[in-house]
This record gives C-alpha cells, sequence and structure tokens, in this order.
C-alpha cells in the first residue's frame, strides 16, 4: 500500500478501523480481495507478479500491512519480495511483537519498508529503516512511503479526513471513507517531499488518490474490526481513474479463543 489511514481503541465500540490506497503500476497483474491461498483462511488481495500481499487478515484476527518507504538511493534490485513478510506472519503461530523481533534479523535484505502487525491484544508498527518496534497507544495515525505519522501533505490531510469522517457520526460510515480516499488535491510544490524522485512524480504521488498514464491508485480498503470482534473487509478496485471496476466484502467472528491458545504454544521460529 501507498496510503494507510487508521484509528486504533479510538473509535467507540471499535478496536480497529483500518483504510488505505493501493497505489501501482496499471499493468501489473493483481487479484482482488479473496482466499487466495489453500487452507491457510488468509484474507487479501494478491500481486500476481510476485505472489505477496499488501494489506491482509487471518480468521484469528492477526492483521499486516505493509508500505514501501521511497528513496531511489536505497534499492536493491534483487532484494526478496516486501508482500510476503504478511504472509509469513499470519502463517505463524507468532505474537506480532515476537514475529518482529524475528524479522528485525533480516530486515536489511529488503528495499525499505513499513509495517503495521496486529494480533489480537496489540497493534504494533516497524520500519527496517529505523529498525525501531514500536507498540502503538490509542489512536488516529497516518502511514505513507516514509515513517508513521510523516509530515508529508497527503498524510497530514488523510488523518484530518479520516478523523471527520469516523467522530462526525455515530456509526462507522463505509462509503464516507471510501468516499475521502478519492480524495485528488495537490499541494503546493512548496509542501512537497523530496524523495528523490524529482519534481514531477512528487506532483503525480502527492494526493491520497493518484490518477497518471501508467500510474495510480489501483484499489482500496476499509477495514473494520469492532471489540466484540466483528470484522468487516471492505475492498474496491479501479480503472485508469475512479470506475469502479470489482468490489469485495466479506465479514466473519473472530476466533479469538484459538488465536490465544496458538500464541501461548508457539515457538519463536529464531529459537527453532
Amino acid at each position: 500500500m501507498c496510503l494507510i489511514l487508521f484509528s486504533f481503541r479510538h473509535a467507540p465500540g471499535y478496536r480497529l478501523v483500518l483504510t488505505g490506497n493501493r497505489d501501482e503500476f496499471l499493468a501489473r497483474p493483481t487479484a482482488p480481495l479473496a482466499y487466495h491461498y489453500d487452507d491457510d483462511g488468509i484474507l487479501c488481495g494478491k500481486d500476481l507478479r510476485s505472489g505477496g500481499t499488501w494489506l491482509a487478515i487471518a480468521e484469528d484476527g492477526r492483521m499486516g500491512a505493509i508500505t514501501n518507504f521511497r528513496d531511489p538511493a536505497r534499492v536493491m534490485p534483487a532484494a526478496p519480495s516486501r508482500g510476503q513478510i504478511i504472509l509469513d506472519y499470519l502463517r505463524s503461530a507468532e505474537s506480532a511483537k515476537d514475529f518482529l523481533s524475528c524479522l528485525n534479523r533480516e530486515a536489511a535484505q529488503y528495499n525499505g519498508f513499513n509495517l503495521l502487525l496486529a494480533d489480537n491484544d496489540n497493534l504494533f508498527s516497524y520500519s527496517n529503516i529505523t529498525t525501531k518496534i514500536e507498540k502503538l497507544e490509542p489512536g488516529i495515525y497516518g502511514l505513507s512511503n516514509h515513517l508513521l505519522d510523516s509530515d508529508w501533505p497527503k498524510v497530514t490531510r488523510g488523518k484530518k479526513l479520516f478523523q471527520e469522517c469516523i467522530e462526525s457520526r455515530s456509526h462507522i460510515d463505509i462509503e464516507a471513507l471510501f468516499k475521502m480516499l478519492t480524495d485528488s488535491f495537490i499541494p503546493d510544490d512548496a509542501e512537497l517531499p523530496e524523495t528523490g524522485v524529482g519534481l514531477t512524480w512528487e506532483r503525480i504521488l502527492s494526493p491520497l488518490f493518484i490518477h497518471s498514464s501508467d500510474y495510480g491508485t489501483r484499489s482500496s480498503a476499509v477495514v473494520s474490526i469492532t471489540e466484540d470482534g466483528l470484522v468487516r473487509f471492505d475492498e474496491r478496485s479501479y480503472t485508469h481513474g475512479r470506475e469502479i471496476t470489482e468490489s469485495g466484502r466479506v465479514g466473519f467472528t473472530l476466533q479469538v479463543d484459538n488465536c490465544r491458545k496458538l500464541a501461548k504454544s508457539s515457538l519463536n521460529s529464531c529459537d527453532v
């Protein structure tokens, strides 16, 4: 993903409300929201080139989301796919903290990334740029292609719009959140970050919803998890522009007890 706006234990009645846009080259093959992998109960979209994912949740409530860290000078062409990291976590029986402690030992082999991992009790953020594992407190957060809560204009604006959506209503309005994710405001050049891609691309990449001739927002997602363990995962895929080509929605109740039993009995894979 390239933009994630989320609320952790902040909206009344909800453990998590997460929204995001996945920006990608239009020619890159992608499969929409589904249970793509046999017998593992992982719900996600799928990158058909590398086989990984950018946002996924398992039936036991563990969830992962990832963004790239934008810095062309750091790119390693032969690095492994970052989209496999979330799958590795959800297929393990580890807590988010234990998994990140293990990942940190080998994270330098990947191109830059920011990672959010949730288990039944906690939400953690991690970046292989800072190598810092951070347990998040209740609140509203924004993450793009820099560090968590960076002062990039799209993050600042996105957090403001997101907060207005979830605090101005007595319930989570899915349509309002999807509309927010199509915001195409472009800030002044003086406000844009300098990430090494040139001014033209900084402009293209600056809105919440991106549109260009060969790169743009391919899909948007809204995930909500209530304090009672009810999950709703909505995803919408787009053509070149804002026309919706596919729309998916899946809801289920978390298998919380199974998650806790697995976590207590698991071995940390770093020690095996």
